[in-house]
């Protein structure tokens, strides 16, 4: 079951790739803006609760396609692209096996634990 997961994120990430090839951006944006929503990591400094909360704020689905839709809707083209983006870096994240974080430990996430064979 978990490589038709990450067969399934592939799928989003492809999507998402798609995505950003309709919008008016040079493909170095891709690049540069495809690891950004990690800042999240940063509330590990603080602790492993307060670094899951803000892991998981900047790794929420629904987020992503919130953004999307709003700026489609409203033309916004910059919300589009931070839609297109975090929607395609939680697919890339997801098919690497990195998901949600629970506030214990950061190698646990709702797709198992990191690491673990």
């Amino acid at each position: 079951m978990k490589t038709v997961l990450k067969l399934e994120e592939a799928a989003l990430f492809i999507l998402g790739i798609v995505l950003f090839a309709q919008l008016d951006f040079a493909w170095w944006w891709f690049l540069v803006l495809l690891l950004l929503p990690d800042v999240g990591m940063l509330g590990y400094l603080v602790n492993t609760r307060v670094g899951a909360f803000t892991y998981n704020l900047f790794h929420y689905r629904a987020i992503a396609v919130g953004l999307l839709i709003f700026g489609y809707i409203y033309g916004q083209e910059l919300v589009l692209l931070s839609g297109v983006m975090l929607f395609s870096h939680i697919a890339f994240d997801r098919m690497l096996g990195y998901g949600l974080k629970y506030p214990d430990n950061f190698k646990n996430t709702h797709l198992g634990t990191i690491g673990k064979n």
